[in-house]
């Protein structure tokens, strides 16, 4: 399967919301099998949504601690408790900067034929997910940065 490249932040496609998936096709079967390819092409990715390979379309793959997959138009539920930890993304390679994100989601979405699918997530696999919907709806993490933090984080990203 072919290995597809990362779009850096500076991208625009990044920061397009990308289309809900309406054929649960051949297609649709292909793409989830290139994100993961490409997921799975690097150590330490635990995720990729589909605009990361410049595809538009609402599609994310996970894999983290045992827990891997992928979800079609995902919708989160997140909790209420928050917490901040460090957080990076492939699209902006070896920038990591602290966060505050829900500590709990409720992932519900189709999988690549259409059907029904739950994920209930933690910690780091909350993260992941929280992430990669963000990349669905054209937000980069660094956006949920103050200011001057997104400032020194987009510099440090771009100079990178």
């Amino acid at each position: 399967m072919t290995v597809r490249l990362i779009r850096t932040f500076d991208d625009p496609v990044l920061r397009e919301t990308s289309a809900p998936v309406r054929d649960f096709d051949k297609e649709l079967r292909l793409l989830v099998k290139r994100l993961t390819a490409t997921m799975n092409a690097g150590s330490g990715r635990a995720g990729v949504a589909a605009p990361q390979i410049g595809e538009p379309v609402r599609v994310i793959v996970y894999n983290y601690d045992g827990k891997s997959g992928h979800l079609v138009n995902p919708r989160l539920e997140l909790s209420a408790r928050r917490v901040t930890a460090d957080e990076a993304c492939l699209s902006a390679p070896g920038v990591w900067w602290p966060l505050e994100r829900s500590f709990m989601v409720t992932a519900r979405g189709h999988d690549m034929f259409g059907r029904p699918v739950t994920v209930r997530a933690l910690s780091v696999l909350a993260r992941v997910l929280q992430h990669e919907v963000d990349h669905l709806d054209g937000v980069l993490f660094s956006d949920h940065l103050e200011a001057g933090e997104r400032e020194r984080f987009l510099a440090a990203a771009l100079s990178g």
